[in-house]
């Protein structure tokens, strides 16, 4: 048996499908939600569900907790979207099933059937639609974008930045969870206290507990001078936790007691250091999912995520291209060049709205510098294969050409391991030192 409590159920061959049913308009959520289940230990009971967003599983701390072995702790998540009811798989074992079709997200609507494990439940749908908050603006600090789901994101983050509550950011790499960060600290009463950083999956984990709770002087080997880790350096700012999910299983019941206690005690000390900050943390992992492998604490999770926003996909908000593109022009400094106009118009641009984006918003930025930067070769493809230019100099087209190819090949590289810089070294044979060198240079940490 794994880490997973669920009973593992044999999977069928039905491949995974993404289905979009059930929509109620661009700015319409669903009312109430109640769960009738109808097959499984459970069947006969009846949840109605009135939050934004709730959990199933099996786990005491989801919100519809079930008592089938074959549910995951955390199993899948229903959500009140701009476009309607949406269910999502959390990485269960067993998966998620909407009418006998095993399903990543789907669309649900009034009548139909959710499968997780061997329970079932029909969907009904009770009450008037409610209308979905979207900010005034099509801006929130430095994050951009006049969609909707990006103006009901911004919105979310606005109603938090005017708490103290913790703060999950989750999404794919390159979406913007730093920028988002930052923008909630700013709109925040703490925002004329310290912004502190620090990236979980960048530091050593031998080195990561001195770095967030500090150490005293003699504390090991090395410890010549007594250190403030994060949290004390956040004393009345924010403290934000880049790659939260990268951290070590043996320092997350600390984390925890700082959530839970706020305060902290450096390594080698005997008391409790009393702390005032707003902790956001961020993470392009499914924590359920790490939660399910039993990789991440669910007590933990919980405690990060008492307010969750998830960052769009570039590809989910393709119609922000072209205000994302200008956008960066002028952050760039390079909207007045005849050639970047080139960006903005067709056939090119429709070309930029119907590539992927693997690597989301930063690979958007790399290639609009690169592009502008090399428009006399002609632009360089989306996959990085520009025409080679003749140079004067052969060292400065040498040099070009490397840097071109090193930031292609690092952005598919992460998108390819999921962001895990680890991963990515192991699976491009290099050390991992060398791997943070290259993506610090190119600006991709």
């Amino acid at each position: 048996m794994s880490t997973d409590d669920a009973e593992l159920l044999p999977l069928d061959p039905v491949p995974t499908t993404l289905e979009v049913r059930g929509a109620t308009g661009p700015e319409a959520h669903l009312g109430p939600v109640r769960l009738k289940w109808v097959a499984g230990p459970d069947a006969g009971a009846s949840y109605a569900c009135r939050a934004e967003r709730f959990v199933l599983g099996t786990h005491p701390s989801a919100d519809v907790v079930l008592h089938d072995r074959a549910v995951s702790r955390l199993h899948c998540e229903l959500s009140l979207e701009p476009g309607g009811l949406a269910v999502r798989d959390m990485g269960s074992r067993n998966g998620t099933r909407v009418n006998g079709v095993r399903v990543e997200k789907a669309w649900l609507a009034a009548g139909d059937r959710l499968t997780v494990g061997a329970s079932s439940a029909v969907i009904e749908l009770q009450g008037d639609p409610v209308r979905v908050a979207l900010h005034p603006s099509g801006s929130f600090g430095a994050l951009v974008g006049t969609s909707l789901a990006m103006r009901a994101l911004f919105a979310r983050l606005a109603r938090a930045a005017a708490s103290s509550a913790t703060v999950l950011l989750t999404g794919e790499s390159g979406t913007g969870k730093e920028l988002a960060a930052e923008a909630l600290h700013q709109a925040s009463p703490r925002a004329g206290g310290p912004l502190v950083v620090v990236d979980c999956g960048a530091v050593p984990p031998a080195l990561l507990e001195s770095e967030l709770f500090g150490h005293e002087k003699g504390a090991f080997t090395g410890a010549q001078a007594t250190r403030v880790g994060a949290f004390e350096q956040a004393h009345q700012g924010t403290l934000f936790l880049d790659e939260v999910g990268e951290l070590p299983l043996e320092l997350q019941p600390k984390l925890l007691r700082v959530l839970e206690k706020r305060e902290v005690k450096r390594v080698g000390a005997g008391d409790w250091r009393p702390v005032d900050l707003r902790v956001v943390a961020a993470t392009h992992r499914d924590l359920r999912a790490e939660v399910n492998s039993g990789r991440f604490r669910a007590d933990l999770y919980y405690r990060l995520a008492v307010v969750e926003a998830r960052l769009p996909a570039l590809r989910e908000r393709i119609e922000d291209l072209p205000g994302l593109v200008a956008e960066l022009l002028a952050r760039l400094g390079l909207e007045g060049r005849p050639e970047a106009k080139r960006l903005l118009e067709e056939p090119l641009l429709g070309t930029l709205k119907s590539h992927p984006w693997p690597g989301n918003v930063r690979e958007l930025r790399n290639f609009v510098e690169r592009a502008v930067a090399l428009d006399d070769a002609g632009l360089p493809s989306l996959a990085g294969t520009g025409a080679a230019t003749v140079a004067a100099d052969f060292r400065g087209a040498r040099d070009e050409a490397v840097r071109a190819f090193e930031k292609t090949y690092l952005e598919a590289l992460l998108a390819q391991h999921g962001g895990n810089a680890a991963a990515a070294a192991r699976g491009a044979g290099i050390d991992r030192a060398y791997l943070y060198r290259l993506l610090w240079r190119h600006g991709l940490r």
